[in-house]
């Protein structure tokens, strides 16, 4: 992150702790009809709708799909050189391209890249491993994975002012307010 970034905005974001899923969601929506697009929320349990509302999109699936669809390509491409143009061997009169003595290995290189890139997919699409983020230094953040929900609108969202997304939270149902300081 650049020096002059870090100056235009004095903080990462602004933090504000819900007591339930429902206000949380009640300040996504203020938040959004404020002009915020670039928030996060945090919560101890799966919420289907705030991910909804919040705009994000589930890539893995066409990942999975791309990697499993490597996988056969590769598992196939690997037996076609071997038997038709490494070393073709005539067993029994059968033709050197007997695809259906292919399967086995192909659909086992399937189902190993489509598992692997499931598995790294996730981590890079959730940035992992991250051993540090500035909202882990926020005060009581540690209960958002017990029984609190935290929404943070972020600092480089493109109508950022920290006045303004201290305003647009404080009049939401919140617990508490914070803004989190830059790394």
């Amino acid at each position: 992150m650049s020096q002059a970034h870090v100056e235009k905005h004095r903080c990462f974001g602004v933090l504000a702790e819900y007591p339930d899923g429902e206000a949380l969601m009640a300040a996504i929506k203020r938040a959004q009809a404020d002009g915020f697009t670039k928030m996060e929320a945090y919560t101890p349990l799966p919420m289907h709708d705030i991910a909804h509302q919040l705009g994000y999109k589930n890539r893995l699936p066409l990942l999975v799909l791309i990697g499993g669809l490597v996988g056969a390509s590769v598992g196939f491409g690997m037996q076609y050189y071997a038997s038709v143009i490494h070393y073709p061997v005539n067993i029994g009169g059968r033709p050197l391209n007997s695809w259906p003595s292919f399967i086995p290995v192909t659909f086992e290189m399937t189902i190993l890249f489509a598992a692997l890139t499931a598995v790294l997919g996730m981590l890079a699409l959730n940035g992992l491993p991250r051993p540090h983020h500035p909202v882990f230094s926020a005060e009581g953040f540690e209960l958002a994975s017990r029984n609190r929900f935290f929404l943070l609108i972020l600092h480089y969202d493109p109508v950022f002012d920290a006045d303004k997304a201290t305003r647009t939270l404080a009049a939401t149902a919140k617990l508490s307010l914070q803004e989190v300081p830059h790394p």
